[in-house]
């Protein structure tokens, strides 16, 4: 009996099929790898949203009634708010608020906070006391990244929204306060925020 082994044509035959299934299957790792890498970076991008959201959330539940003196000693409202920033060390957005109540010492007392847009990151600033002394400066905290506007608008007591606070006349703090974050792809996140 003759033994009968493969031909050159049915080994030609198996070697494309194998480089064939061999492209294919590289072809669909490739693009699950790089779908898991989009949907990480998108799952990163919306949770660094969500936790910025969730600092001005706290931040505005906080806000008091506590007005304070600048670096030059003049009164500031409680909360003021600019359409943009005006200087280095100036916030769109910046308002006294209280303490951490498991907290001591300077970080259980009431605060001076702010919000700005710079450059296209949102920042939040931290002033290190309340009435500021000549030359005092805030902590800046870079909270979110590539965002290309950050509006905000202020309900008044009677029920109208405002581009800026505080306005003669006016109760010391807004009703509410809405914030839009308009991201770099086009996304626009709107929050409204009630004050106590």
């Amino acid at each position: 009996m003759r033994q009968r082994g493969f031909t050159l044509v049915e080994m030609l035959v198996a070697l494309t099929i194998f480089a064939l299934m061999s492209v294919l299957a590289y072809r669909g790792l490739s693009a699950a790898l790089q779908t898991r890498a989009h949907l990480t970076a998108d799952n990163q991008r919306w949770r660094d949203i969500a936790l910025t959201l969730a600092q001005l959330e706290q931040d505005m539940g906080q806000v008091v009634n506590r007005p304070v003196r600048d670096s030059g000693g003049l009164p500031l409202p409680a909360l003021v708010g600019h359409a943009q920033a005006f200087g280095a060390d100036d916030a769109q957005l910046s308002f006294s608020r209280m303490g951490m109540a498991w907290q001591t010492g300077v970080l259980a007392d009431v605060q001076r906070h702010g919000y700005r847009l710079n450059k296209g990151t949102l920042e939040q600033l931290v002033w290190p006391v309340l009435d500021q002394a000549p030359r005092s400066e805030p902590a800046v905290h870079p909270l979110l990244e590539r965002v290309r506007r950050f509006e905000l608008r202020y309900l008044d007591g009677s029920g109208n929204w405002q581009s800026h606070w505080p306005l003669p006349g006016m109760a010391a703090l807004p009703a509410a306060l809405e914030v839009v974050l308009e991201l770099d792809d086009g996304v626009a996140v709107t929050r409204v925020f009630a004050l106590p």
